[in-house]
């Protein structure tokens, strides 16, 4: 992870500007949400500021935007019909917690049973 990333090269920044293509499942003035090129999961959608956010940490002080960002993870998962039999949103922050892209964004995962218990 690069951890000096800025707006101008985020891939997600770019994604939310609409300069790289993905498959949108959602979209406001706030938040985009897009299927995962590397699905861990039949249903594998990230949902990312449009803001460029580095991690988690960046927003422990903006609970407005940290709630927009999980408010939209549970509205994916609805759509994604996975709210009957369960499902993961799960974020990672810096380099021992697995950020590859550093730009915050929550993962929702599901459609199967899930391994790896977390708790």
């Amino acid at each position: 992870m690069r951890s000096n990333a800025t707006e101008q090269d985020c891939v997600f920044c770019a994604i939310a500007r609409g300069d790289i293509p993905s498959d949108s499942v959602y979209s406001d003035d706030q938040v985009v949400a897009f299927r995962d090129i590397n699905p861990q999961a039949p249903s594998h959608v990230l949902v990312a500021p449009r803001r460029h956010v580095a991690s988690v940490n960046q927003l422990k002080d903006d609970g407005e935007l940290l709630g927009r960002v999980m408010s939209v993870a549970v509205t994916v998962a609805q759509a994604e019909d996975l709210a009957a039999s369960g499902y993961r949103l799960a974020t990672n922050h810096g380099r021992d917690g697995a950020q590859t892209v550093p730009h915050l964004h929550v993962h929702v995962l599901g459609g199967r049973a899930l391994s790896g218990r977390l708790g």
